[in-house]
Parts: structure tokens; C-alpha cells; sequence
């Protein structure tokens, strides 16, 4: 049998070859090129939805609910970067209206409030998406917001049901949390697990 050494020309060759080869492999499977990055991406990583509305941050925001025409408890949190005290008002279907008060640079988790916030009127059935009206009533800005309703399907929501028939305005009046960053800033990101 009759060996025959490679020469450091062919060795050169073959290893810009397979490099070349893995080069074009890589562009192939398109590992971050063609799809986008996830973690680019601000989306509510949670089943409710996030808006902003001035100095307010509205952060995993959903309505609770055994039917369209029955009542539904708003439960998520809202975060008030101003160093002013705020007050939410969401309005619903039906003329149904609640209002949440927020000191300055604090929150409110509207699913720990002794007084729930409760809407009258659902306005949607559960897996549905109803359309709101928000209000900040310092700087009377405004805008519509969409809100998923859920129901007592998921265990960890049954809890938030409403059990009585509110009156059509409500308040939901619970102590706000001093903020976990003291200084204000226009955007802060807070967590999502709130």
C-alpha cells in the first residue's frame, strides 16, 4: 500500500474549504437571521394586557367574569411614576365605571385590594376582549384599552369572581405600595410579576 503525504498547499485547501462549509451551513439555518428575537420584542408575558397612560403604567391588566352581562373585577396593577397622587377611571360597558386612586411614585395591586374593583357590566363573554375606556384624572388624558376576560376555568383566578352585583360606580380604594425605585422617571420598567 502506497501513502502519500498532503502538502501544506492541499492542507490550506481543505481547512478554508470546511471552514467555507460550516460559514454556509450556519447562514442556512438562519439561527437568529430570518427570526426575529424574542427578547427584542415588549409583550405582556402574562395573560393580561400592559398600556401606558401618562404617569400611569397599567401592567398585566384583565377583567374577571362568569358572563357578558354579569359584573367583572378588574384585577392587575397600576404604577404611578409622578410625584403627584392620581386617580384611574376605567370605564366599561353598560355606563359601568370604577376608580383607583395611586399616590405618587407608588403602585396599587388591584388583585390584593380589600375594595375589588368592579365593573357592573362585563361587556364580554370569557376568552373574550373587551375594549375600555381609561382616564387619568390629573392631566384628563384618555384613551381606549383592550382587556381580556377570563374566568374561574383557571383555579388561580376562581378567587377574584365577583360574588355580589356592585352598584355602577365603584372605587377601589386600597393602600398604595411605596415603589420599589425611589426616583421617578418618564418610563421605568417595572416588573412584570406584579
Amino acid at each position: 500500500m502506497r501513502f502519500t503525504a498532503m502538502t501544506r498547499g492541499r492542507r490550506g485547501k481543505l481547512a478554508m474549504a470546511t471552514a467555507a462549509l460550516g460559514i454556509g451551513l450556519l447562514s442556512v439555518t438562519g439561527c437568529g437571521y430570518i427570526n426575529p428575537q424574542q427578547t427584542s420584542v415588549q409583550y405582556s408575558a402574562s395573560d393580561g394586557t400592559r398600556t401606558d397612560l401618562g404617569p400611569l403604567q397599567l401592567r398585566n391588566m384583565m377583567v374577571v367574569s362568569d358572563g357578558e352581562n354579569k359584573a367583572g373585577r378588574v384585577i392587575g396593577a397600576v404604577y404611578n411614576t409622578s410625584s403627584n397622587d392620581v386617580k384611574l377611571t376605567i370605564n366599561g360597558a353598560g355606563g359601568s365605571q370604577i376608580q383607583v386612586p395611586v399616590k405618587k411614585n407608588a403602585y396599587v395591586l388591584l388583585n390584593d385590594n380589600t375594595a375589588p374593583a368592579v365593573l357592573s357590566t362585563t361587556g364580554g363573554k370569557p376568552g373574550s376582549v373587551i375594549e375600555v375606556t381609561i382616564r387619568e384624572d390629573a392631566t384628563n388624558l384618555n384613551a381606549k384599552f383592550k382587556m381580556p376576560v377570563l374566568d374561574g376555568t383557571i383555579t388561580d383566578y376562581k378567587q377574584y369572581l365577583p360574588t355580589a352585583e356592585p352598584t355602577s360606580t365603584g372605587t377601589a380604594s386600597g393602600t398604595a405600595t411605596p415603589s420599589p425605585s425611589s426616583s421617578a422617571s418618564a418610563t421605568p420598567s417595572p416588573s412584570s410579576n406584579h
